[in-house]
């Protein structure tokens, strides 16, 4: 039976979190065989690792992108994420989606600014997406749901390209 993540992570045990998540079916995914048209998914995930730790208020250590799999070595920062000013943390949402009008195209400058306001007067919008910057499980879906956007344009399908939910192992100590 699976456990609710916000039961999983605490940051009172552990800051550190080892994560895994596979492909579907452990297919060969992000593999560059000469068959595959994978193309450079692997650097994808590491340019999407640095855009994410600019923006959330958790910390790369390290990662491995496998054939089939992915580990990453992830610190959750909470206090940092308190420390940002409401504005802050209405750019950094905004830089993660940017707001885009009806017509999907991006908003003129007067409509954000004037939605910026509008956030900044919003306190519960505020302390939300606050904590969402600072979880690990909307750090991971921000990982993993583009690529997973991305793969089933590229190849004309859909369906989901990782397998599951992603697993979290709290480091305890240094030895782990």
């Amino acid at each position: 039976m699976t456990i609710a993540r916000s039961k999983l992570v605490d940051v009172a045990v552990s800051r550190w979190y080892h994560c895994l998540s596979r492909c579907v079916r452990r297919a060969f995914l992000f593999s560059e065989g000469e068959d595959s048209n994978s193309g450079d998914r692997k650097g994808w995930i590491e340019r999407r690792l640095k855009e994410l730790a600019e923006i959330f208020a958790v910390s790369v250590g390290g990662f491995s992108v496998m054939d089939n799999h992915l580990h990453l070595l992830l610190r959750l920062d909470c206090h940092m994420a308190e420390q940002w000013k409401a504005e802050e943390v209405v750019n950094r949402w905004f830089k993660l989606f940017p707001p885009r009008g009806t017509d999907r195209k991006p908003l003129p400058p007067e409509k954000l600014k004037a939605l910026v306001t509008e956030r900044l007067k919003d306190a519960a919008w505020i302390a939300s997406t606050r904590e969402r910057l600072g979880s690990l499980s909307w750090f991971m879906k921000c990982l993993k749901e583009p690529l997973s956007r991305m793969v089933n344009k590229a190849e004309k399908c859909t369906g989901a390209f990782f397998e599951g939910r992603f697993k979290s192992i709290a480091i305890l100590d240094e030895e782990a």
